[in-house]
């Protein structure tokens, strides 16, 4: 069966956040399982706060990144918990991306046709709001295919070795699985 293409979006921007470290070693797992992995920054998309604008325009920005999650086969969102909550930034992100329609388009289309999966890492040991948050938003509000295993890492900067690896296995371990389970639900819609 054809490699799997997988965009990988973490919720911050700096490097040394713990979301970006998790992306990272989603990525290589990913390749370790021979597909293929896209890692993106939401920085690279310059988006306003999505608010009604006046003019109805959408920004290209948001176009763009709707067309990157269309030249892949599934998405694997990895997110902060700030608060209880996913980031700003990615709340935004997700907001802009269910409103961009291209001509001849049906609403949501940047969620149609494609698994979406959700890691999460918080400084708490019980770190899952921000992923529940992130699931009912794509489900319910977004009417998303997200699969069902998720990935919740505690300890946020202290749960990577220096190698960027999980240091605890039982979380390593559902890394993995996670992988293996958007692979596998990318390959059937495929």
């Amino acid at each position: 069966m054809a490699a799997v293409k997988i965009l990988v979006i973490p919720g911050s921007v700096r490097e040394s956040a713990a979301d970006v470290r998790l992306a990272a070693a989603i990525v290589k797992e990913i390749a370790l399982s021979d597909h293929e992995a896209t890692r993106i920054s939401l920085a690279d998309f310059m988006l306003p706060l999505h608010q009604d604008l006046g003019n109805g325009e959408t920004p290209p920005a948001a176009l763009d990144l709707k067309r990157m999650i269309g030249a892949h086969h599934a998405v694997m969102l990895v997110t902060p918990e700030r608060h209880a909550l996913p980031p700003p930034l990615l709340l935004n992100a997700m907001s802009w991306l269910a409103s961009v329609r291209e001509r001849n388009e049906s609403p949501l289309q940047a969620f149609r046709g494609k698994p979406f999966a959700i890691a999460s890492v918080s400084d708490r040991n019980d770190g899952i709001y921000a992923a529940l948050t992130l699931r009912q938003m794509l489900t319910a509000g977004f009417n998303a295919d997200v699969i069902a295993p998720q990935l919740i890492v505690a300890r946020g900067v202290e749960a990577f070795d220096r190698m960027d690896r999980l240091q605890d296995d039982n979380e390593f371990a559902a890394m993995q699985n996670l992988v293996r389970a958007l692979i596998d639900a990318a390959q059937r819609m495929m």
